[in-house]
């Protein structure tokens, strides 16, 4: 196998000096989100090696400059930063600590681990806790944005961890992200994100319902939109997830109903764990959860508004 990230990158960015050592950057992970991320990286002159069991995916980034690794510990061995954009929390678990495949056991003293998908957080502070066993810097770097965002270098990013490194991993993220916020301590960017995609999915489910509400008393989905846009009722929501809901296009997906129901399932355990009655958001789970029952997960977030039309109907079926 050829060696990995054997060339230095230029300092195209003026803030370079702040990097420090940071040239060699492995990212596990290239899905929607995954290659957006490498993507970047590599306009920003970094050397970018990169893991995912898809195959295409990871040929489409060697053709846009990246090199690829045999396995998630080949490429932990070599870097100086490791991205995780993964699916699961699990696959997240499996990959960092197990005792044949896990990069932990070989990743470099003084290294740093940026998770930048979306986790659970008491996993994310039993890694965070485990990598400062073996003084690895590990941040929980969740991110908002979506696809698009990700391509465009434009995400908002929430991190957790050491406040005292956030400057020397600062750089990576302008990289990738446009807003960037140290929130706190280990597993606070990753509570932030959970938050913030319960309130998309649930207003995804609201509007979805008021849609369907108007359209049926009599006035089109477009012209209720439109003036909600105008009024309180305006929301990013709707920028983003109205137009599948107006079009009843929901293949077409900009983040998957699967991963939203992963995301309310994981917020759901953070309210109970912590004692908060998760009353107003029980609704907008339970008809993910039937949305999922359906085989829907593949489909966009918006699928759920076919889960109200259905129960309008009396059509629904378990």
């Amino acid at each position: 196998m050829k060696t990995l990230l054997s060339q230095p990158p230029s300092k195209s960015l003026q803030h370079r000096e702040e990097e420090q050592d940071v040239k060699n950057i492995g990212v596990v992970g290239c899905g929607l989100m995954g290659f957006g991320i490498a993507k970047n990286l590599l306009k920003h002159s970094y050397n970018v090696a990169v893991f995912d069991i898809n195959k295409e995916a990871v040929k489409k980034l060697e053709n846009e400059g990246a090199q690829s690794a045999e396995s998630v510990r080949t490429l932990a061995k070599e870097v100086d930063v490791l991205i995780l954009s993964l699916p699961s929390p699990p696959l997240i678990e499996k990959l960092m600590t197990d005792s044949k495949d896990g990069a932990f056991d070989v990743m470099k003293k003084g290294t740093v681990i940026l998770d930048m998908s979306t986790n659970d957080v008491e996993l994310t502070r039993k890694l965070y806790d485990k990598a400062k066993q073996q003084e690895i810097d590990y941040y929980d770097c969740p991110l908002s944005g979506g696809p698009a965002g990700a391509n465009d270098g434009t995400l908002t990013i929430m991190v957790g961890g050491k406040e005292e490194k956030f400057s020397t991993i600062l750089p990576v993220l302008q990289a990738v992200g446009e807003k960037i916020d140290y929130v706190g301590a280990s597993g606070a960017g990753q509570i932030v994100k959970l938050c913030n995609n319960m309130i998309v999915g649930g207003i995804i489910s609201l509007v979805s319902e008021a849609l369907l509400t108007g359209e049926k008393a009599g006035v089109p989905k477009e012209k209720m939109a439109a003036i909600f846009q105008k009024g309180s009722a305006q929301t990013k929501v709707m920028d983003v997830f109205g137009p599948n809901i107006i079009a009843d296009t929901f293949d077409e997906v900009k983040f998957s109903l699967a991963n939203m129901m992963k995301d309310m399932n994981l917020y759901q355990y953070l309210a109970e764990n912590v004692e908060v009655p998760a009353l107003a958001s029980q609704s907008a789970h339970q008809l993910y959860q039937l949305a999922s029952y359906q085989d829907k997960g593949q489909k966009d977030s918006t699928a759920v508004y076919e889960i109200i039309k259905q129960l309008q109907k009396g059509e629904t079926k378990n």
